[in-house]
């Protein structure tokens, strides 16, 4: 059971990193268009701004298909040097570390979010974006992410319950040279 999440989470998460990709691309693909029109003495106007949007939007929800893929960085100098029980012990750390750490952020973005909502706050440039469209991605991106977090912190401690510990090591622990 615990296996099936994981595998739905990361079949979700692979989904939205080719969103976020392609997301990516056109950005690059208008930001290349506005420096051309600027030869000729013209330009969309925005595209430093959009960018900034982009650039959060792509963090915050590629986060999360990072954490599936096991592709954060962690310094696993000792883990490496450890038996199976003392590396679940720090792979169980370092998932609650960052379900707990995803949490409080996406917990803390939201008086952001509700503050532009309230106010009706427009960014300070020329296209004068109402703040709320880029946030909320923002923000939605933190409360996937701090979701994924959770739920693989649960599936942990499912799989080490059942005595699951390749399928834990799949879900949480750290991918070896050989893998990257």
């Amino acid at each position: 059971m615990f296996e099936t999440i994981v595998d739905v989470l990361r079949r979700i998460n692979r989904l939205i990193a080719l969103i976020v990709g392609a997301v990516l691309a056109l950005t690059v693909l208008f930001i290349l268009a506005d420096i051309t029109l600027r030869q000729f003495g013209h330009s969309f106007g925005g595209s430093d701004e959009v960018s900034g949007y982009v650039m959060a939007f792509v963090a915050s929800w590629g986060l999360s298909f990072a954490l599936l893929e096991l592709a954060h960085v962690r310094i696993d100098l000792l883990r490496l040097k450890l038996a199976q029980t003392g590396r679940s012990i720090l792979d169980l750390i370092a998932i609650s570390a960052t379900a707990a750490v995803t949490t409080v952020v996406a917990w803390q973005c939201w008086p952001v979010l509700a503050k532009s909502l309230e106010r009706g706050s427009r960014a300070n440039t020329p296209l004068e974006t109402p703040l709320w469209i880029p946030q909320s991605i923002w923000f939605s991106g933190w409360v996937w992410f701090a979701t994924a977090s959770v739920l693989l912190l649960i599936c942990a401690f499912g799989m080490l319950a059942q005595r699951q510990q390749s399928q834990f090591e799949n879900a949480v622990g750290t991918a070896t040279e050989t893998e990257i």
